[in-house]
């Protein structure tokens, strides 16, 4: 299931990944981190801003998908289960299944046929109770009854998009449309996770009508705009992987095929962030060591995901995906992360943020190793991220100084990394115009000197015989420049164009203050300025962009917040 907890994660059903995972934190330093045991769960309201929003009716529109209607809707109610003999209880739960494949009009006609409404939604709900409830009813002939039931009724022809496509769409705003049919649509969900949930189920019978081309047609439903279908069809998705072995590759190659489109071709699709968030179950249990689809799965799917512009909806669950492959297998750390490096954002200030809230995850999992492989690039990208004018970029790069387990791995090659950081640590240290940046900036100073006292001199040293260069190449260019000047004096045009000319000359926006001639009141500057960062302090504040606060369908809103989860669903009815 997307959700395990820790403890079905460690059963004995899954020996194989506990003994995985046995041998890998064998090899773990005392200050790393481990990822999180289940996936991140998709959010149901995205993009949702504290404070009051203003309510909103939604313009009338096409709010549902097309379903074909049954000609005879008139429906009979069919006497309870207990009021029947245990003999005829069969027979009974036939009828009602066919009942069930009777299709309403919930959209052109809401107010059509309530009385037939209500004897298909009782029905629904007393099949998920006696089926939730009673042991040995689903038997041979209920199968197919049961997969003809949710194939009628949830297989059908998704509607277009009702918000823009292309660069208009904004996944974080635009609101979703909701299914119309939903009080149906989700007792049939809740009775058909409910029939593979029971202990009767038999997956072996059950394969004859749950085939690839079910599959399929499930898949397909992922594209649906309500977060509420998506979430059902998660689990149901979930459940089917985990009993139909034979499916287990289909499925897979099938949600590949769906991410290639999706990359390289559409870049618009709804159910990404749940697809991911299977994957990301699947991912945890696989065995060791990794078959090469399922590398190649990381490098050539998961990875290019990063490039697409609607990153924000899904990055949660992709980054627990990546974290997942380099746990399992730490030599697949240097073309990840050099990947992330290649799809970097250049002008997406957000997105960077984004980026290096996974690099953080990765480096929180990574093997000594393996980060004297990428420690230089990395470091030269970090470098680049904290002198961005951007400060959130800035502070979120300021904050890997306060990770422990990144703080030991730097300390074991300061050598390496200080004289990468140091110049642009320094020079923001003066320019950045964010005070706050500045108290990061001198604290990661600090936490440098205090590592390797002799190397700061040394960096401080080399970084200033650098500035002394500069400042000579860029003398002799002026000097240069003012000999150019010269011989345009000479020209007799020269006093015709001399009133546009500005007198000022090149100026260097870089002040050079006493820190650089003085490593002793460099060091004292920096121990005066360092900020100690609270270690919680990422966690208060979280770095996220401010969206624009857009009036809101107040009946999307209710609709999402009255949802149970399947998940929860389940949970609850097998807790009683």
């Amino acid at each position: 299931m997307p959700n395990k907890s820790k403890k079905e994660k460690e059963s004995p059903k899954s020996g194989k990944v506990s003994k995985s995972g046995g041998q890998e934190n064998e090899h773990e330093s005392s200050n790393r981190k481990t990822s999180n045991s289940v996936p991140p769960t998709t959010q149901l309201l995205k993009g949702k801003q504290p404070g009051s929003q203003t309510p909103v009716k939604k313009d009338k529109r096409q709010s549902s998908s097309r379903f074909s209607l049954s000609n005879n809707r008139e429906l009979q109610k069919l006497p309870a289960f207990k009021d029947v003999p245990p003999a005829e209880q069969e027979k009974l739960f036939i009828q009602k299944l066919r009942q069930c494949c009777v299709l309403f009009d919930f959209v052109s006609d809401p107010l059509s046929d309530l009385k037939w409404k209500e004897v298909k939604r009782a029905a629904l709900s007393e099949m998920v109770e006696y089926i939730t409830h009673n042991r040995n009813v689903i038997t041979e002939p209920i199968y197919p009854e049961v997969v003809h039931v949710f194939l009628v009724n949830m297989f059908r022809t998704l509607p277009p998009s009702s918000n823009p496509t292309g660069a208009e769409f904004d996944p974080e705003e635009d609101e979703p449309t909701l299914e119309a049919a939903w009080p149906h649509l989700q007792l049939v969900y809740e009775f058909f996770l409910r029939f593979l949930e029971s202990p009767d189920f038999q997956p072996n019978i059950a394969k004859k009508y749950i085939d690839q081309k079910f599959v399929m047609q499930l898949l397909d439903l992922f594209d649906s705009e309500d977060p509420r279908e998506r979430d059902f069809l998660k689990t149901t998705l979930h459940r089917i992987y985990g009993k139909f072995l034979g499916l287990r590759a289909y499925i897979r190659k099938q949600i590949n095929n769906i991410f290639y489109s999706f990359i390289y071709e559409t870049e618009h699709h709804n159910g990404i962030a749940e697809l991911l968030e299977i994957l990301g179950s699947i991912i945890n249990g696989f065995a060791l060591p990794l078959k090469e689809e399922h590398k190649i799965f990381l490098l050539k799917v998961l990875l290019p995901l990063h490039k697409v512009k609607s990153l924000s909806v899904y990055h949660p669950q992709l980054a627990y995906c990546v974290v997942q492959f380099l746990e399992k297998d730490s030599t697949l750390t240097e073309p990840t992360v050099m990947a992330l490096l290649k799809y970097w954002p250049k002008t997406h200030s957000p997105k960077e943020v984004m980026f290096l809230n996974e690099l953080e995850e990765i480096l929180d999992v990574i093997e000594p190793t393996e980060f004297v492989k990428v420690m230089e690039p990395l470091f030269r990208q970090l470098a680049k991220c904290v002198s961005s004018p951007h400060f959130q970029v800035a502070e979120r790069a300021l904050y890997y100084w306060n990770n422990e387990y990144i703080m030991s791995l730097i300390s074991d090659n300061a050598a390496k990394i200080l004289p990468i950081m140091f110049p642009s640590l320094y020079r923001n240290s003066k320019t950045h115009w964010n005070k706050t940046i500045h108290g990061l900036i001198y604290n990661a100073l600090k936490l440098f000197m205090e590592m390797n006292q002799k190397l700061f001199d040394d960096c401080t040293q080399q970084f200033r015989a650098e500035k002394s260069k500069e400042k000579a190449k860029w003398k002799e260019r002026e000097e240069a420049w003012l000999k150019i000047e010269n011989l345009a004096k000479s020209n007799p045009q020269f006093l015709i164009y001399i009133d546009s000319m500005g007198p000022d000359g090149p100026i260097d926006m870089e002040t050079d203050g006493p820190l650089l001639d003085d490593v002793n009141l460099l060091k004292k500057t920096v121990e005066e300025e360092a900020t100690q960062i609270q270690k919680d302090q990422r966690r208060e504040r979280p770095l996220v962009r401010r969206k624009s606060e857009l009036p809101r369908d107040i009946c999307t809103v209710t609709a999402l917040e009255l949802h149970r989860r399947a998940e929860e669903m389940l949970t609850t009815h097998d807790g009683h």
